[in-house]
């Protein structure tokens, strides 16, 4: 159980640590008027200290189920959760209760408390936790000037927007100074531009104070804005883990590339030819690989689907284009691609 595994630095560089948080041969099944459900089966993962873990999965998957296994909410049907070594099935209730309070949780929907103001919003986790009505309170004010709502202390959460209400309830799950942050679909209900706003807040809480974030989602834009290493979850199954640019660059799974690619991709027209997906994982974004392409080979290529973008200054994402009909150019353009060090597939659309 205790075996270390190869943690992702801020600045691109592994190291061997022993995970925070350790997930061994996990299933959770529920009972229904209907029979059985498995919600979840045979889930094993390791997260470590300090960074940003997504799990992402379509509708349905599990991830949800997974992230409450995480902090015994649902308690599982086998296996285990180790929280720093310990296995939180061998925990007394006030063990348990404790090691919550290491666990802070924001949820879709904010579950904000709605006759209490902001302020006591914040309070409201410290006061459980038996801290001074004058601690909490002090606590609950550095907090809300961290998520930039000290003016809104007396303000009720009718009165604040999605996003401030998202806020409030990122400042009340940081109040007992937790080593976890559990994210469970906390943008879904945002707009773009506020969702935005909440991952910068969320990332930059991560770099100041360490604290290891787990975000649960179904959008991809989300896991590629804020995550270090990502979990595809997929009808309640793992389908594969890996750092972030090893899913965008090369999926191997065939949800990781639905995920990636989007429904888009499956109007992708084959007609029988040839085609290819070019994997930009991490070049300069302003390197422009399809006109050099073009110009080298002097032959025409057909973009089928694309989805790249600009991460810092580099291009991540995929391109699919089609091979031109003679077998001589086409041999021209695989060479290229080849020569340059361009990473891509041959696809067929049983692959999307």
């Amino acid at each position: 159980m205790g075996l270390a595994v190869f943690c992702i630095l801020k600045k691109g560089e592994s190291r061997m640590e022993k995970p925070m948080i350790q997930i061994r041969n996990l299933g959770k099944t529920f009972k229904t008027s209907s029979g059985e459900v498995k919600a979840l089966d045979n889930i094993n993962l390791d997260i470590c200290q300090g960074e940003i873990f997504g799990i992402i999965g379509l509708s349905g998957a599990g991830k949800s189920t997974l992230v409450r296994c995480m902090n015994y909410l649902e308690v599982p049907t086998e296996g285990e959760v180790l929280f720093e070594g310990e296995s939180l099935s061998r925990m007394n209730g006030i063990q348990l209760r404790k090691t919550r309070q290491s666990m802070g949780m924001i949820f879709q929907q904010f579950n904000l408390l709605a006759q209490r103001n902001v302020i006591r919003n914040v309070c409201f986790p410290l006061e459980l936790a038996g801290v001074t009505k004058k601690e909490a309170r002090e606590r609950a004010m550095e907090l809300l000037k961290t998520v930039g709502l000290e003016e809104k202390a007396r303000a009720y959460p009718a009165q604040l927007s999605g996003g401030q209400k998202q806020r409030v309830a990122i400042a009340r799950a940081l109040a007992t100074n937790p080593k976890v942050i559990l994210c469970d679909e906390a943008t879904s209900a945002l707009d773009p531009n506020t969702t935005k706003s909440i991952l910068a807040l969320l990332k930059e809480i991560n770099r100041t104070t360490g604290v290891t974030v787990i975000v649960i989602t179904h959008e991809m834009a989300v896991i590629e804005a804020i995550c270090d290493r990502v979990a595809i979850i997929d009808k309640s199954h793992i389908a594969e883990v890996g750092t972030v640019l090893e899913i965008f660059s090369e999926p191997k799974s065939k949800i990781g590339r639905q995920l990636i690619l989007g429904d888009a991709a499956k109007q992708v027209d084959f007609h029988n030819a040839r085609q290819i997906r070019i994997i930009f994982d991490g070049r300069e974004s302003t390197e422009p690989v399809i006109s050099n392409l073009v110009l080298s080979c002097q032959v025409p290529i057909n973009i089928m689907y694309a989805a790249t973008r600009d991460i810092g200054g580099r291009a991540k994402g995929q391109m699919i284009v089609q091979l031109p009909e003679g077998e001589a150019d086409a041999a021209k353009v695989v060479n290229y691609l080849k020569t340059v060090k361009i990473p891509f597939e041959e696809v067929t659309e049983h692959d999307l």
